[in-house]
C-alpha cells in the first residue's frame, strides 16, 4: 500500500498482462490435444484464502482492491427492505385513519368555526358594499317576493280537469276511456294462457283440428 496509486496500479496491470499470456497459452496447449487448465486448473486465491476479485477478466491484487474507484466495484448494495404484505398494512388502519377523530381532540372543531364566522363576515361586508354602490348609482331593484306556495294556472286547470272535491272531502275521478271490470281481465287472461300452451304443445295437425272444429260449433 506505500508504494502509491500511479505503481500500484502499474504493477496490478503487469500482473493482469502476464495473466492474459498465461490463458493464450493454456488456450493453444488445448488446441494440441493437451489438458484443458483454464478449467480445471486451481483457483487464484488471496492471502485469506478468498478468491481473488474481479470486473470483466480483470483481477485486483492486494493494494489495488483498496484503491479509489474500486473499493465501489464489490461492495454489496443492501437489500431492499421487505415489502409489507396487504394483511400487516391493514392492521395500521383504523377510524382515525379515515378522519373520523380528527374532532376528538377538540383543536379542529375551535378552528373551523372560527374560520366560519369569519368567511360569513366577509361574504356579509361584501354584499353591504355592492349594495351601497348600487344605490349610489341608483341601480336598487326592488326585491321581488317569491311564494314557493303558489300554484300555475295551467297546473291547477289541468288538476282540476282529473279530480274535484267532494262535499265530505272525498275525490272524484273522472275516467276518459273505458275501464275493463275484473272478471274480463281475469278471462283474457286465461285466454292468453290457453293460446300460449297451445302454440307451444300442439302440432300444425291438432291445431288445424281445433279451427276446424271451432268452425262447425260456430265459434
Amino acid at each position: 500500500a506505500g508504494l502509491g496509486e500511479f505503481r500500484i496500479r502499474d504493477l496490478n496491470d503487469e500482473i493482469n498482462k502476464l495473466l492474459r499470456e498465461k490463458g493464450h497459452w493454456e488456450f493453444r496447449i488445448k488446441e494440441l490435444g493437451g489438458p484443458d487448465y483454464a478449467r480445471i486448473g486451481p483457483k487464484m486465491l488471496d492471502h485469506e484464502g478468498k478468491e481473488v476479485p474481479g470486473n470483466r477478466g480483470y483481477k485486483y491484487f492486494g493494494a489495488a482492491k483498496d484503491l479509489p474507484g474500486v473499493r465501489e466495484l464489490f461492495e454489496k448494495e443492501p437489500l431492499p427492505p421487505p415489502r409489507k404484505t396487504r394483511a400487516e398494512l391493514m392492521k395500521a388502519i383504523d377510524a382515525e385513519y379515515y378522519g373520523y377523530r380528527d374532532e376528538d381532540d377538540g383543536i379542529l372543531e375551535p378552528l373551523e368555526q372560527e374560520h366560519e364566522r369569519k368567511v360569513i363576515a366577509e361574504a356579509v361586508e361584501k354584499w353591504k358594499m355592492e349594495r351601497e354602490a348600487r344605490l349610489a348609482r341608483g341601480e336598487e331593484e326592488e326585491e321581488e317576493e317569491v311564494n314557493i306556495y303558489a300554484v300555475n294556472d295551467d297546473e291547477s286547470d289541468e288538476e282540476g280537469a282529473k279530480e274535484k272535491d267532494g262535499e265530505e272531502g272525498q275525490q272524484k275521478f273522472i275516467a276518459h276511456v273505458p275501464v275493463p271490470s275484473q272478471q274480463e281481465i281475469e278471462e283474457a287472461l286465461v285466454r292468453r294462457k290457453k293460446m300460449e300452451l297451445l302454440q307451444k304443445y300442439a302440432s300444425e295437425t291438432l291445431m288445424a283440428q281445433s279451427e276446424e272444429a271451432k268452425t262447425l260449433l260456430g265459434l
